[in-house]
């Protein structure tokens, strides 16, 4: 080692300049990279005579921080590598153009019911995704044994207690806190997610969106809730639209019914949408069972209701002819820009 070597990195540290901040790389890797000057002179400083260890070892060190010193000023003032050259793309042209989403189609039906419920005098109500067993089940009438409340149908958040939290099967815990809130007359519609511990396909999903309905009020009838669901259909679907209406059984309706729609692709001629029929089921409904009014402390003797409700995937399927219901929450956006202006059918 020899102090010229010293004074003459020095001298260059000085003179030293760099324009790019890979300039400023490379000059830090050959005065302090694994091969670098100052690295090399630091393996000979371990060779060097005891007697001069402490002369060279203060210089060396002082050598060192100068050239990090160095380095970091340069970094500072070299500019970056992209603007050397000038700018690499006109600055007065227009942006690019940000792509547009577009409304999933879910979210497209289940404002369209809203919008027709609104239109025959029904509010909007909400409650929460997770629920008790009492306004999901106990309070629907439904009994302590119903499959509905067996742990395959239902995701229990705590179970075993009197109480348990689950997240709810269905939106008529909505109706029940409605009912146990407003005074009657009640109209109202609940849309909302629902989850269920179901098997995924083309047909069913584990989680899902419903929109319900209820009316409660003196002197209501099945004959109001036929109309009700007649007119629904024949906005919803076309004014030529028919429905029939099958007996069913549901814990909290009495009597209850299963609503079918004529097909409005083969208008009743049958297809392979409607499997030949030439009708496609929407919705379940039914009068609101005295049970459950007495349960929310209205008085069934002096009021009764009925209550209804629809799977909107379900709507969304048939109104435009989806095939397989797990499109709606891949996010696959040639699907969903399908629906940017989503046709009438």
């Amino acid at each position: 080692m020899r102090q010229e070597d010293i004074d003459r990195i020095a001298e260059a540290l000085d003179t030293l300049k760099c324009k790019t901040q890979k300039e400023v790389e490379e000059a830090r890797v050959k005065l302090l990279g694994k091969k670098g000057e100052i690295t090399a002179l630091f393996e000979d400083f371990r060779n060097i005579d005891r007697t001069e260890k402490a002369k060279f070892g203060k210089v060396l060190n002082e050598l060192k921080q100068k050239a990090l010193a160095r380095i970091d000023e340069l970094k500072s003032q070299a500019g970056n590598d992209d603007t050397q050259n000038g700018p690499k793309m006109d600055l007065s042209m227009p942006g690019d153009p940000f792509e547009l989403g577009s409304r999933h189609p879910v979210s497209i039906v289940r404002q369209e019911i809203v919008d027709i419920f609104r239109k025959f005098g029904y509010d909007v109500a909400e409650g929460p995704e997770i629920e008790d067993d009492y306004h999901v089940f106990e309070a629907l009438n439904f009994p302590p044994n119903h499959p509905a409340r067996d742990m395959q149908d239902t995701f229990f958040v705590s179970a075993g207690h009197l109480n348990p939290l689950l997240l709810r099967t269905h939106t008529s815990s909505v109706q029940v806190r409605t009912m146990e809130r407003m005074p009657v007359p009640i109209r109202v519609i609940c849309p909302g997610r629902v989850f269920r511990n179901e098997a995924i396909s083309a047909r069913a999903h584990c989680i899902f969106h419903q929109v319900e309905g209820l009316y409660i009020d003196e002197n209501v009838t099945f004959a109001d809730l036929k109309q009700a669901i007649l007119l629904f259909a024949r906005e919803m679907f076309g004014p030529e639209t028919q429905i029939r209406m099958r007996p069913s059984y549901f814990p909290f309706t009495e009597p209850s019914a299963e609503v079918d729609v004529s097909c409005n692709i083969c208008h009743g001629k049958g297809c392979n949408i409607c499997k030949g029929t030439g009708w496609l089921e929407i919705l379940g409904c039914g009068m609101v069972d005295p049970n459950v009014l007495e349960a929310s402390g209205i008085d069934s003797k002096r009021y009764s209701g009925f209550a209804f409700g629809m799977g909107l995937e379900r709507i969304a399927m048939l109104k435009w002819r989806v095939n397989d219901l797990r499109h709606y929450f891949e996010n696959d956006m040639r699907f969903l820009h399908e629906f940017a202006t989503a046709p009438e059918v």
